[in-house]
């Protein structure tokens, strides 16, 4: 069996040479990312099918490459198991045990038009749902952390999400300038405003924030050659006007969030043994801060006055009469509140996942015109749907992902603490997001945060061949480089090794 460990320092890795199989596994992950976004964002039933479709075949090419390399790939990575902890859960809550709502006997059955729900869950179907997406997502996740195993996967993954990123971003502005309306020019949307391929513009806002971070992040580690910097600064600048240009107050919050996490993680000190001159190193380190810190201005300032030229006043005039407003959470304060209840009254293992949609209409206080079916806040839906359990399972997730990921930048390939120091951000902003919106309950939002947590996380294998390449061909230029010998040294002129 081939294991994947997860330690900051991996021992020496025995390198196979990669089955077809394999690098079909590579080539289905990234056109997921892709088909999952212009696909609506993969939430009708039509997309939702060919995404599972597609973790389908990823287990069919995973058993092939198993077959043709004699060892079955799996990754040991800890974030795995709170997914799986999810599936176990939804299982549970769908067990035929309705202890909270009361047993069957106390209902009469002849009154209702359909049987009462006897599961724990107050909405089986939704929670089996739930149950097969978490189970698909789980699947591209231990692909991405077990395939993802060369510095070339390593590259061709993050330059995909980038380059797909930047032509995303081009598209939704296009869009949003001439058919704000529509979506691809074509389908009308009149229940909420549509952004790009999204049908939710805060759902667009949240997928800018993934992918806009992995550049920022390769240039505030200054991982990139300055032949690129301007090519990444400017994929970066379009990524994060389209994102404002959505005009959603929680998008743009996390886009804050996420440049200041990038200028404080970017000048964490890694850890490279004893100082010559600390000194120095303190005035080195002062200088880079200060550059982290002006990029920034010029990056936030750079948004907001493109935003201006582009006619984007409404974006600044709604965040700021938000503020100002009686009300600047515009009702979700109410949605949260009744949350609150449903939380008092299933505490331990919740109404089941993907049951908030009913379970608030039992408790919706207002004329019930308007069903809500998310409560605009992941974290207390979380503990609303899935209770204690849900919520431990979630926090040792958080926790975890940013513990190895931070182990993860220890190292000396450039590029990787780049990448990583980027997805732990996108992360982030998400995180942030997430108390204000639902953007990770569109399957390809999910699907890339999950990626980006792979790639944050994943373990040396990705950067150790670039490491012994660089060893190598520096041991081979001081050893092969020949010492030249002046012919006609000057009076004054010292020869190597002759004073």
């Amino acid at each position: 069996m081939y294991a994947e460990e997860t330690t900051p320092l991996t021992p020496a890795i025995v390198e196979t040479e990669p089955t077809l199989a394999s690098r079909f596994v590579i080539l289905t992950l990234c056109l997921a990312l892709v088909l999952s976004t212009l696909a609506f964002g993969t939430v009708h039933s039509w997309s939702l099918a060919a995404f599972q479709i597609g973790a389908t075949l990823i287990i069919a090419f995973w058993a092939v490459d198993a077959w043709r390399s004699k060892q079955l790939r799996l990754s040991r990575n800890v974030l795995q198991l709170p997914l799986l902890g999810l599936c176990v859960l939804a299982a549970v809550q769908l067990l035929p045990f309705n202890l909270v709502g009361g047993s069957v006997s106390s209902v009469e059955a002849g009154g209702l038009s359909v049987a009462p729900v006897e599961t724990l869950s107050l909405d089986p179907y939704a929670t089996r749902f739930v149950l097969i997406q978490i189970s698909a997502l789980l699947v591209y996740f231990a692909a991405a952390l077990a395939f993802i195993d060369t510095p070339r996967r390593f590259r061709v993954v993050v330059n995909t999400i980038i380059v797909f990123g930047f032509l995303l971003a081009i598209f939704g502005l296009i869009q949003s300038f001439t058919s704000p309306t529509k979506i691809y020019w074509v389908r009308e949307n009149r229940q909420s405003t549509p952004f790009g391929p999204f049908i939710n513009r805060h759902h667009f806002a949240g997928y800018m924030e993934l992918v806009l971070a992995l550049p920022l992040g390769i240039l505030f580690s200054g991982a990139v050659s300055n032949d690129k910097r301007l090519l990444y600064a400017f994929a970066a600048a379009l990524m994060g006007l389209g994102l404002i240009m959505t005009n959603s107050r929680g998008g743009i919050i996390a886009l804050l969030a996420e440049v200041v996490f990038l200028v404080i993680v970017s000048g964490i000190k890694r850890k490279s043994g004893a100082e010559t001159d600390p000194v120095a190193a303190r005035s080195a380190r002062l200088r880079a801060a200060m550059v982290r810190a002006g990029l920034a201005f010029a990056l936030v300032f750079m948004l907001f006055t493109g935003v201006l030229f582009f006619g984007g006043e409404d974006v600044l005039s709604r965040f700021v009469g938000t503020v100002n407003s009686a009300d600047p959470t515009t009702g979700r304060a109410h949605f949260w509140a009744t949350t609150l209840h449903i939380i008092r009254d299933h505490p331990l293992l919740g109404v089941g996942l993907g049951a908030y949609g009913v379970a608030y209409t039992q408790y919706d206080t207002r004329n019930g015109l308007f069903r809500i079916e998310q409560a605009h806040n992941d974290y207390l839906e979380t503990l609303a749907n899935a209770g204690v359990v849900g919520a431990v399972l979630g926090l040792f997730f958080i926790v975890w992902l940013f513990r190895m990921g931070f182990a993860r930048r220890e190292t000396e390939d450039n590029f990787r603490r780049g990448v990583t120091t980027g997805a732990l951000a996108g992360c982030f902003a998400v995180l942030v997001h997430s108390f204000f919106d639902f953007t990770l309950h569109t399957t390809s939002n999910a699907l890339l945060f999950l990626v980006a947590v792979a790639l944050a996380t994943t373990n040396a294998r990705v950067e150790q061949a670039t490491i012994k390449r660089r060893r190598r061909r520096r041991h081979h230029q001081s050893v092969s480089a020949p010492v030249r010998q002046p012919q006609n040294p000057e009076p004054n002129a010292s020869v190597a090794g002759h004073s």
